[in-house]
């Protein structure tokens, strides 16, 4: 098992972003994958829909043609029932599709919001820590410069003196 480096503190929790990303990306294919057999089976709905529309009233008078005629515009009826039924459970599929992907994309977008404070928590800590440096510089700076009066002062206190 590979170790991560010391030099990354947030390893581990890119290595889950990476993760929960491949799940988000998987579960975005799978609402593709349900909406398009959702919009296949609403077209296939319109068209039974059209060939029942388009079905005519038989011109025969004759007991058998009044009941082959029945029997196809019973077959168009059956046909529609079950694209409105294919449909429903289609529209009932994708939409626990996009409710998985929703919570998968979520699940993503924290992973990334903490690394995204992690790094900004850093960038302020070193921010900080250079404020401090550079105040101890400033400081050293103005008391070597004082001391450096000071002993002049002293210096010319003494010369006037002698």
């Amino acid at each position: 098992m590979a170790r991560t480096p010391d030099s990354d503190p947030d390893a581990g929790m890119r290595a889950v972003a990476r993760v929960r990303g491949v799940r988000e990306h998987d579960s975005r294919l799978g609402l593709a994958t349900a909406v398009a057999d959702e919009l296949e089976a609403a077209r296939r709905l319109d068209a039974a829909g059209v060939r029942l529309a388009a079905m005519t009233h038989p011109a025969v008078t004759d007991p058998a043609g009044f009941a082959s005629a029945r029997l196809a515009a019973g077959d168009a009826v059956a046909a529609i029932a079950a694209s409105r039924a294919s449909l429903a459970s289609f529209t009932t599929f994708a939409a626990v599709a996009r409710e998985h992907w929703q919570r998968d994309r979520a699940r993503l977008d924290a992973v990334e919001l903490l690394l995204e404070r992690r790094v900004e928590q850093r960038r302020e800590e070193r921010a900080r820590r250079e404020r401090v440096e550079i105040d101890d510089l400033v400081a050293a700076r103005w008391l070597r410069a004082r001391r450096g009066t000071d002993d002049g002062a002293v210096d010319g206190a003494d010369g006037g003196a002698a």
